[in-house]
C-alpha cells in the first residue's frame, strides 16, 4: 500500500473514485495503530513533548485522514447534514474530503441544534457539526484516544474502546455481592455534564492542539435560523465530545480514594457521567466522599444535582444503567429495571399498532430489532422472569392484531397461518416470497431463547494501545460468545502493534 499511496499522491492519472476504491484499509489501520501505540508508550513514560510530536505526525498522516473520512461516512449520522447541508456521497467525494482535511486555514462552522426526547419527558439538546468538522474531530480523536486510554480511571467504562455497560454492571456486582461488601451506595448525578464543563479547564488540561480545540469549543450553534455563541461546555453530538468529557472526569476515582481512610472499602464505578460509589457507612459517604466529589467537580465547572444525588442502602435497592440492584438477605439480585420493562412494553405496543396494516415481514423485522437489542443488553443479569413476561406480552399483542386483521377466520385457521410456519410452538411466523420461486420464513424472536450468560469483566488496567495486553484483547475478541468486537486472526492482531 505504501508504494501505491506514494504513486497516487504523486499525481498519477487515476480517477478519484478509483483512488478511494484502491485503498488498503488494513495497512492504513496498521500504520495509524503503530503511531497510537507509540503515543501511549510516551504517555506512560511521562514524555509529553514526544506525545505532542507524535500527535502532530498522526494528525498530518494521510492514512489517518482516510480513516477519519471513512468513519464519518459509514456511521449512523452519515445521512444527517450540518448547517451547510453538505453530505459526502460516493467514492469521489470521500477521496476529495480526505485531501481537504488540513489544519492550516481550517474554519469551524456553527452546529445545527436539534432536540431529542428524554425518558422524563424533557428534551436533550443535540448539536450536529458539518461533515468537515466531524472528520476533523475523528482525525484528532485518533491522536487523543491513546492518551485518554492510558490516563483513564480504572473503573471508567463509558465510551471507551473494548468496554461496555456490561463491564460496569459486572464491576458493580463484584463490589456489592460479597457477604462483607459495602452496604451503602452513593448515587451521583451531574447537572448538565456536557453543557457545563469549564472551557478554560479543557483548554488548559486536555493534551491536544489548543488552537483546533478552541475553535470547536467556540463554534456556537444555529437554532431557528439564529446563531448563538457557546460560553461553556462541550457540544453533545460531536465525535470527540465523549472523549473530552471522559478526560474531564478522569481522576475522580483517585480523588475519592484519597478522601477516605486507606482500609475503607470504597468502590467507584463510572459510565460516562453516571457513577456510583459504595461505602460501609452512610456517614462516611456524606461527610468525606460527597465533599471530595463536589470539590473535584467544582474545578471543572460542574455540580451535583441536589434532587437526583442520593445515598441508598443496598437492601432498599437502586437503579444504575437500566438495572435494579438489590440485596435479599445476603444475595445480590440484578434485574432489568421496572421502568425499562415498561418502556419496552410501550415501544412494542406502539410498534404493532403502527404496523397493523403493514406486510408481516416488515413488522417482524422491526420487532426483532427492538427485542434482540433489549434482550442482548439485559442477558447478563437475572432477567429470565422479565424475558418471559415480554414474550407473553408480545404473543398476546400479536394474537389480538391478527384477530382484528381476520375477523371472519377461526382460531384454528389463525394458528395454522401464523404459528406453524417456523415449526416451533408459540412462535409467531409467516412465509413470504422474496423472489420468484423462493420463499422465506420470518419469525418473531422469543427472547427467552437468547438465554442468560454471565459477562466476564474486562481488566481495569487493560489498555488496547499497550502491546502488553495484545494477547489479552485478542482472546476477548475471539471468544465464541463475544459479540462486542470483531474476530481477528492472531497475525492480524499482532500486526497492529508491529
Amino acid at each position: 500500500m505504501g508504494k501505491q499511496m506514494t504513486a497516487i499522491k504523486a499525481g498519477a492519472p487515476v480517477d478519484d473514485a478509483k483512488k478511494w476504491s484502491s485503498i488498503d484499509w488494513k495497512e492504513a489501520q496498521r500504520q495509524v495503530r503503530r503511531l497510537q501505540v507509540r503515543i501511549a508508550k510516551a504517555v506512560k513514560e511521562n514524555r509529553w513533548n514526544k506525545v505532542k510530536a507524535l500527535q502532530y505526525l498522526l494528525t498530518h498522516s494521510f492514512y489517518a485522514k482516510l480513516l477519519a473520512v471513512k468513519r464519518v461516512t459509514s456511521n449512523k449520522g452519515k445521512n444527517t447534514p450540518g448547517v451547510d447541508g453538505v453530505l459526502w456521497k460516493g467514492a469521489r467525494a470521500k477521496w476529495r474530503a480526505a485531501c481537504s482535511l488540513c489544519r492550516r486555514g481550517y474554519k469551524v462552522l456553527p452546529l445545527r441544534r436539534i432536540y431529542i426526547p428524554k425518558k422524563n419527558g424533557k428534551k436533550r439538546p443535540l448539536s450536529i457539526p458539518v461533515m468537515l468538522d466531524r472528520a476533523m474531530q475523528a482525525l484528532y480523536k485518533l491522536a487523543l484516544a491513546p492518551v485518554a486510554e492510558t490516563t483513564a480511571d480504572g473503573n471508567s467504562y463509558g465510551f471507551r474502546e473494548s468496554r461496555s455497560c456490561a463491564d460496569a454492571i459486572q464491576a458493580a456486582f463484584n463490589a456489592l455481592s460479597k457477604p462483607n461488601s459495602a452496604t451503602w451506595v452513593f448515587e451521583a448525578d451531574i447537572t448538565g455534564c456536557y453543557d457545563n464543563i469549564s472551557k478554560e479547564w479543557m483548554l488548559y488540561n486536555i493534551p491536544m492542539d489548543k488552537v483546533v480545540l478552541r475553535k470547536w469549543l467556540d463554534a456556537g450553534y444555529v437554532e431557528n435560523g439564529i446563531t448563538y455563541p457557546t460560553r461553556k461546555g462541550v457540544p453533545q453530538g460531536g465525535i470527540i465530545s465523549p472523549t473530552l468529557a471522559n478526560m474531564t472526569l478522569d481522576g475522580l476515582e483517585e480523588a475519592v480514594r484519597r478522601a477516605v481512610p486507606r482500609r475503607s472499602r470504597v468502590n467507584f464505578i463510572r459510565y460516562a457521567d453516571d457513577f456510583i460509589i459504595t461505602g460501609k457507612s452512610k456517614r462516611m459517604l456524606e461527610k468525606k466522599v460527597k465533599p471530595a466529589v463536589e470539590a473535584f467537580l467544582a474545578e471543572r465547572g460542574l455540580t451535583l444535582s441536589g434532587e437526583k444525588t442520593v445515598i441508598t442502602h443496598i437492601k432498599n435497592g437502586f437503579t444504575f444503567l437500566g438495572q435494579t440492584f438489590q440485596k435479599h438477605g445476603r444475595v445480590l439480585h440484578i434485574t432489568p429495571s421496572t421502568e425499562g420493562v415498561r418502556a419496552l412494553v410501550r415501544k412494542v405496543g406502539t410498534l404493532i399498532k403502527k404496523h397493523v396494516g403493514a406486510p408481516m415481514p416488515v413488522l417482524i423485522k422491526k420487532l426483532n430489532e427492538v427485542l434482540r437489542g433489549w434482550a442482548n443488553y439485559h442477558r447478563h443479569v437475572v432477567s429470565s422472569e422479565a424475558f418471559s413476561c415480554i414474550d407473553t406480552y408480545v404473543f398476546e399483542q400479536l394474537r389480538g392484531m391478527v384477530r382484528k386483521r381476520h375477523r371472519n377466520k377461526s382460531q384454528k385457521w389463525l394458528h395454522r397461518k401464523y404459528w406453524t410456519a417456523a415449526g416451533r410452538k408459540n412462535t409467531f411466523s409467516v412465509i413470504a416470497k422474496i423472489k420468484k420461486g423462493v420463499k422465506k420464513v420470518y419469525q418473531v424472536v422469543r427472547i427467552c431463547s437468547i438465554g442468560i450468560k454471565r459477562h466476564i469483566k474486562i481488566k481495569a488496567a487493560a489498555n488496547p494501545y499497550d502491546p502488553e495486553y495484545a494477547l489479552y484483547f485478542w482472546q476477548r475478541r475471539n471468544r465464541k460468545e463475544s459479540k462486542l468486537l470483531p474476530a481477528l486472526s492472531a497475525r492480524e492482531f499482532r500486526a497492529q502493534f508491529a
